[in-house]
């Protein structure tokens, strides 16, 4: 063999190992959802022409999910739209159960009802919670609500006391919501979306992702686990947190289960702030932003790592599969919100975070709309790297 042809050979089998750790940094690990049942997943239906399939990725972060209601209330109004997959994290997997039950008793339309009335009934129940800020607090600008006094005295007690002193029979308003509002049964029979929920395994510490077919009421409960407010949630005898430490929303499942490229995150933590924090609350928040966007951020590299050998020709075959990656966010509006906001369920501040989540969308679609399906309209390198 000549030492040209030998180099060619050398090159093209690093090119294959590297491609081999780039699929291992994105594969899924060992507890992994496995494919969906055939009685359980979405028929695949050819869209017609002008209509484009994507897959969505709700993250987590309380109240705030209300901005996601929003996004996903414009989204149901575009019948330009096709949604194959839905992958979600604590707020992000309320969101997701809602908007799937909708679709499949209603059609759009009727998705659209179930995150409204979702919305509206946690507004109701979470009114008699000790998060809600007292009428005092609710003069103060957003961003100065956790130097309230019913902050300040939730603050302390959670430092003192775990959840199972303060909240010994593990009491959710959102439980009861869920109970009331959504056919679990029906769901893990036909569910119109692939769906898949992430939970973070307190004993091991991995990402645990349910998909439609065993979807209960457990299971949304164990994605939005905060270890601060609520008890750790058995599932098949092993213990659940939320799912924002391992993922927020985890990624792989839409690359792994779902045959669209497009993939679009809806944030509702900002990757980045313009000033670095001075106060305790203003610490807090940042520390809480950046701990719930790492795993995302890991696998956005990934992502990058994998295109870049397919852009580069240093892999053939089919064995890669090339994402697009979009992403729906108002990183300025966010930033003026507090992390004490998140435990906020007044009603005129969720319909506002709706309202502008829903302007958000609107916005993006306008812009971006042409890319989906062609190229990544977020730039991974410059947003994630």
């Amino acid at each position: 063999m000549s030492t040209a042809k030998a180099r060619r050979r050398s090159r093209a089998n690093g090119g294959t190992k590297i491609a081999e750790k780039a699929a291992a940094t994105v594969a899924a690990p060992s507890d992994a959802p496995p494919p969906a049942p055939a009685d359980c997943e979405c028929p695949h239906v050819d869209t017609p022409a002008g209509v484009k399939r994507v897959s969505l990725a709700l993250q987590g972060g309380g109240a705030h999910g209300a901005f996601t209601w929003g996004v996903l209330d414009r989204f149901l109004e575009e019948p330009r739209l096709d949604f194959e997959g839905l992958t979600a994290t604590s707020a992000g997997a309320v969101n997701a159960v809602a908007f799937a039950h909708g679709l499949r008793v209603g059609g759009r339309d009727g998705a659209k009802a179930a995150l409204a009335e979702l919305w509206e009934r946690i507004a109701l129940c979470a009114a008699v919670t000790p998060f809600v800020p007292s009428s005092i607090e609710r003069l103060l600008p957003a961003s100065w609500r956790g130097l309230g006094p019913t902050r300040l005295l939730t603050d302390f007690y959670q430092r003192l006391f775990s959840p199972y002193q303060l909240n010994p029979f593990n009491y959710n308003p959102v439980r009861d919501v869920l109970a009331q509002m959504i056919d679990f049964e029906g769901l893990r029979s036909y569910c119109p979306i692939r769906l898949f929920l992430s939970a973070t395994n307190v004993r091991s510490g991995k990402v645990r992702v349910f998909t439609s077919s065993e979807i209960g009421i457990e299971h949304v409960m164990a994605s939005g686990a905060l270890p601060q407010l609520f008890q750790a949630v058995e599932v098949d005898g092993e213990f659940y947190w939320d799912g924002g430490y391992m993922g927020n929303p985890a990624i792989y499942p839409l690359i792994y289960h779902c045959r669209s490229a497009d993939v679009i995150v809806v944030h509702i933590n900002p990757i980045e702030r313009p000033t670095v924090p001075k106060t305790a609350s203003e610490i807090h928040n940042r520390i809480n932003e950046i701990t719930f966007n790492s795993s995302m951020m890991r696998e956005m590299r990934a992502i990058d790592f994998v295109t870049r050998l397919i852009d580069e020709q240093r892999v053939g075959g089919d064995g890669l599969k090339r994402m697009f990656i979009h992403s729906v966010e108002n990183d300025a509006f966010m930033q003026t919100l507090s992390v004490e906001t998140k435990l906020d369920p007044d009603w005129p501040f969720l319909k506002k975070l709706h309202d502008v989540g829903y302007e958000t969308a609107d916005g993006w679609l306008d812009a971006n709309f042409d890319g989906i399906g062609e190229r990544s309209t977020t730039d991974i390198r410059a947003r994630f790297l």
